[in-house]
């Protein structure tokens, strides 16, 4: 296992080309998202995937979320409905993920849908967009809290990745905001930091055409 520190740019400059060695190798990272820790693999890979379950101890079959770095990355994956798109892209990037039907079979998931989100956080988005899409499913043990800090991801693990990217003590609280998009009407399926049904502040769209 390699350990490299993911806090400051030249960290994170520094820790692209391992990350994406090991992400090509099929490999398992330990990423800082915007609250907790989780375990990065490429989505598509089926013998990736598999290690992500055996580390959580988790049963296959169950969906594990994708983070992106931007939309081209989420529609090279899924297909977001049209009556949800234009609202989603003012809210990323942001701690919610959306189901929404596959554009094409993924391993992450064992239905025809995906949960996706481009995550609030830079650092995490300079990594996806130099290694692709990763799952991001929260490092700890199946049944077991996520965890905040490299340490406490580490010891819930039942086994330990490749390579650990190490963003120090994150935020911790509520997990993402879970919505169904996958068909004209959103339907909650977990509640969290984002609510898909307050008013989007007007301001801050004017602020980000200008």
């Amino acid at each position: 296992m390699t350990r490299l520190p993911f806090v400051g740019s030249e960290d994170i400059k520094r820790a692209l080309g391992a990350a994406a060695e090991v992400v090509a190798a099929g490999g398992v990272i330990l990423i800082p998202t915007e609250s907790h820790y989780g375990l990065g693999v490429d989505p598509r890979q089926p013998d990736a995937v598999a290690v992500v379950y055996s580390l959580k101890g988790r049963p296959g079959g169950q969906a594990l979320p994708v983070v992106c770095s931007d939309w081209e990355q989420v529609d090279s994956l899924v297909d977001v409905h049209p009556m949800h798109r234009v609202k989603l892209a003012r809210v990323w990037p942001a701690a919610l993920t959306v189901v929404a039907p596959c554009r094409t079979a993924v391993a992450a998931s064992s239905t025809d849908t995906l949960a996706v989100r481009i995550p609030d956080s830079d650092r995490l988005r300079a990594l996806l967009y130099r290694v692709g899409p990763l799952t991001a499913t929260s490092a700890n043990g199946h049944g077991e809290p996520p965890s905040p800090s490299v340490e406490g991801a580490l010891g819930s693990l039942r086994g330990v990745p490749d390579l650990v990217l190490d963003g120090g003590i994150l935020a911790g609280g509520a997990v993402s905001t879970l919505l169904d998009l996958s068909s004209e009407e959103a339907h909650e399926i977990r509640s969290g930091p984002v609510v898909w049904d307050e008013p989007l502040d007007l301001e801050k769209w004017v602020l980000q055409e200008g």
